[in-house]
């Protein structure tokens, strides 16, 4: 009787140890990339340019002209809203964006730009509306705190438009102009210096999270008012 050859069963275990092995050292090198991917991202996040943190903080600003589009509406139709979403918010725009967020500005970005000669007329005009906006939010933070007759009303209206109409040009030439040019502005070594010191001042008033609280407070402003979900305002075309 002839001898059945244990050759097939032997290529089979070879090929099984062989997939096993392969499957080791991918699934090793996986990981050992996500490990690093991770490292990397943790470096990335805590290396944050100048110009980054401050769009941040526009996209912020952004939403809380959003939530002033809203209530204008309301006030507008003489719908029945939540009227503290005005002052809480005109409050977030005097603590955080007014007396942080501009400041910055005015104390890091503004005075560079003066000394080089560069940008000067966008940089007055710039400093110009931040004060302006200040004068707009002490209104908006006194009609919206107290009783309020139909000419307070109108007032307010007129206040809240008159905020949005000036912020949504000033913060896109900052975002496409200013911002760009600041990078060219100084050197590598001051640019980053700067992040940093800007990381510190936040943390400094605001605490460690300050962006996220305060990002968390607009985002309880917008479930009051019903314009939270995202999805609500793609069209239906």
């Amino acid at each position: 009787m002839k001898r059945l050859s244990n050759q097939p069963v032997i290529i089979q275990n070879q090929r099984r140890d062989f997939i096993k092995k392969s499957l080791l050292v991918t699934c090793s090198g996986a990981v050992g990339l996500t490990l690093l991917s991770g490292c990397n991202n943790d470096d990335e996040d805590k290396e944050v340019s100048p110009p980054e943190d401050l769009m941040q903080e526009h996209g912020l600003l952004k939403r809380v002209l959003l939530i002033y589009d809203a209530c204008r509406l309301h006030l507008m139709n003489n719908e029945s809203f939540p009227i503290e979403a005005i002052a809480n918010s005109a409050k977030i725009i005097r603590t955080f964006v007014e007396d942080y967020h501009e400041k910055q500005e005015e104390n890091y970005l503004f005075p560079r730009f003066k000394k080089a000669n560069q940008l000067t007329d966008l940089v007055d005009v710039l400093y110009q509306q931040h004060q302006a906006g200040r004068r707009v939010t002490d209104e908006i933070i006194q009609l919206s705190t107290h009783n309020k007759s139909a000419a307070d009303n109108r007032k307010l209206i007129q206040l809240l438009l008159a905020f949005n109409t000036m912020y949504n040009p000033h913060e896109a030439r900052e975002d496409t102009v200013l911002f760009p040019a600041f990078r060219k502005l100084v050197s590598k070594h001051e640019y980053d210096s700067l992040g940093e010191e800007f990381e510190n001042n936040e943390h400094k008033l605001f605490g460690k999270d300050g962006f996220e609280t305060m990002v968390n407070r607009v985002a309880d402003i917008e479930k009051q008012l019903g314009i939270y979900e995202l999805s609500q305002f793609t069209p239906t075309i």
